[in-house]
């Protein structure tokens, strides 16, 4: 079973109150009678010796002062002192009294006295009564103190008697009162008053606890809460002792762990990013080593073949034999020019070649581009409109992107439909941007396909980039130079077409 902190508190506090009590009992139960006893005992030997000296000082000169000196000691002891000398020229104290047994004084008060007196002397008290006890654990040489019960007056009293220092005989007697019906009183009374201390002082430390434990509890749930990594809740105690410490601590310690797993996690994800970029690394190095052995396998067959013919002199023609030539060149040329587009694509992925930024007319550029590739338009009947005669100056590498435009029209010639159109236009989208955009009439691209094509080696139709002898890495050499320019480039599915663009800064930052 799971007690909590405040009733722990609660009864440990009750239990020590109780112990404490129980013990104040047992002292007041066993013990005080004695100490009374040993207290009275006390007092009377400090009578005696009180007396010795008054008497050795001198200090009476008559019977009047005699009588005072003993008073104030009777006085300050709560004692009654009675001094007795046979010598006729000595003071007998009080002076009603007589020691003569047959000569007492009838008062009833003197005549119990000297019979004490008498019968101590003479040992019939300490020898043959049950009644008397005696107190000195070492008697001695003068005096002895018993404890003695007078039936007559039905009470106790500790008595002294012996000689004194100048040979008179002193008695010396006080009450000695039913202390043992004071204790049972007091016991009661303390036992009760125990009770009642002990029920009210548990409710009261119950109330009081409260305020311990209610900050361990609001603590505790901020450390479930810190278990659960929710580092919201804080400590808002105003207390300077050891508790408001601890809630301090453990908000320092909510915000450094906040603070730990927030880094770790933007770690994690930074990690888990990095893993899968290695992944699409690795995958993307498998897949071009893969296209890269394809598009060069075909070419290297067609090469190996027609030069083991020409070795084995398979066409003695020189006809035969030159075709073989412009084959095997032919194939040597694609490979070559596979190669340098790689080399060209690795060196501006990796920033190792640096644009050369000038200022020049993109119109005036893609119109040179058109006019460089009459060739490819006259084989497929093909004319490139351009909606553009007023100069456009734009700041890029010239060289570079007159590669993308040659890129784009090289692949809209080679994918336009029977209508045969294709357009180059201009466009300002925001200030200080210039968009070129080649449309060609012909079937869309699937939307699934759009952000594919940008990868090397990828062909949307391979059966007819192979027929025009495309390798899929032009449009990743196109989105590696407008990325150096720092500018977007994309495709766009028109009604009748597809429509490629890219952006250029006509402004110089």
């Amino acid at each position: 079973m799971r007690f909590s902190l405040r009733f722990k508190i609660t009864c440990i506090l009750s239990f020590s109150l109780f112990l404490l009590i129980f013990i104040c009992w047992y002292c007041n139960e066993k013990l005080l009678i004695v100490y009374y006893q040993d207290n009275k005992t006390e007092s009377l030997f400090d009578s005696y010796t009180e007396v010795n000296e008054f008497l050795n000082s001198g200090e009476y000169s008559d019977l009047e002062s005699f009588i005072h000196g003993l008073d104030v000691i009777e006085t300050s002891h709560s004692s009654n002192i009675y001094i007795i000398s046979s010598q006729t020229n000595r003071y007998v104290y009080p002076v009603e009294l007589d020691i003569n047994r047959d000569s007492l004084s009838h008062t009833d008060r003197y005549r119990r006295i000297g019979n004490a007196i008498f019968d101590y002397f003479f040992g019939t008290k300490v020898t043959k009564s049950r009644n008397t006890v005696e107190l000195l654990e070492k008697p001695n040489e003068r005096i002895n103190i018993y404890k003695y019960y007078d039936y007559e007056v039905d009470s106790y009293f500790i008595d002294l008697y012996g000689n004194l220092e100048n040979g008179d005989v002193i008695f010396i007697r006080t009450s000695f009162e039913n202390i043992e019906e004071s204790v049972a009183i007091s016991s009661r009374f303390l036992a009760i008053l125990g009770a009642i201390v002990i029920i009210l002082g548990s409710v009261f430390m119950f109330v009081i606890s409260t305020g311990f434990t209610k900050p361990i509890d609001e603590l505790s749930d901020i450390s479930d809460q810190m278990a659960m990594l929710n580092f919201e809740k804080k400590y808002t105690g105003k207390r300077n002792d050891e508790i408001g410490r601890l809630g301090k601590s453990i908000n320092v310690l909510s915000e450094k762990l906040e603070k730990t797993i927030t880094e770790l996690k933007t770690a994690n994800i930074e990690l888990m990013k990095d893993i899968k970029d290695k992944n699409e690394v690795d995958e993307m190095r498998k897949e071009f080593l893969s296209n890269v052995s394809h598009e060069l396998k075909t070419p290297l067959a067609i090469v190996m073949g027609y030069a083991e013919g020409l070795k084995e002199n398979i066409e003695e023609d020189k006809e035969e034999r030159d075709y073989y030539c412009d084959v095997i060149l032919d194939e040597a040329k694609k490979m070559d020019g596979l190669v340098k587009k790689l080399l060209s694509l690795n060196e501006i992925e990796f920033g190792e070649n640096k644009i050369d930024l000038s200022r020049f007319d993109i119109v005036e550029l893609c119109r040179g581009v058109i006019s460089s590739l009459t060739i490819m338009t006259k084989e497929t009947d093909v004319s490139i409109g351009m909606d553009q005669n007023e100069p456009i100056f734009v700041w890029a590498d010239e060289n570079l992107i007159e590669e993308v435009v040659v890129n784009y029209l090289s692949n809209a010639i080679n994918h336009v439909d029977d209508r045969k159109v294709i357009n180059v236009s201009f466009s300002e989208p925001a200030e200080g941007i210039i968009r070129v955009s080649v449309f060609n009439s012909g079937e869309r691209i699937a939307e699934s396909e759009l952000e594919k094509i940008w990868i090397k080696f990828y062909k949307v139709d391979k059966a007819r980039t192979r027929e025009y002898g495309g390798n899929g890495i032009g449009l990743s050499i196109v989105k590696a130079i407008i990325a150096q320019h720092k500018r977007d480039c994309g495709v766009i599915n028109r009604e009748n077409g597809v429509e490629f663009w890219f952006e250029l800064d006509s402004k110089k930052e």
